[in-house]
């Protein structure tokens, strides 16, 4: 799981990309970043798919 500053920084990033724009630092930074969020994402998802069990 991610932690809450790197949420907070992606969210900060989109912000900023969105009124001011990004140096290129900040854009691998933000690429970076949403990278890990999203295999964090699917492999947390995966985990409570596993976990579902169908009754018929």
């Amino acid at each position: 799981m991610l932690s809450k500053e790197k949420i907070n920084r992606i969210n900060y990033l989109a912000r900023k990309s969105k009124t001011e724009g990004l140096s290129e630092i900040e854009k691998k930074e933000q690429q970076k970043l949403r990278k890990e969020y999203l295999e964090n994402f699917r492999k947390d998802f995966r985990k409570k798919l596993d976990c579902i069990e169908i009754v018929d």
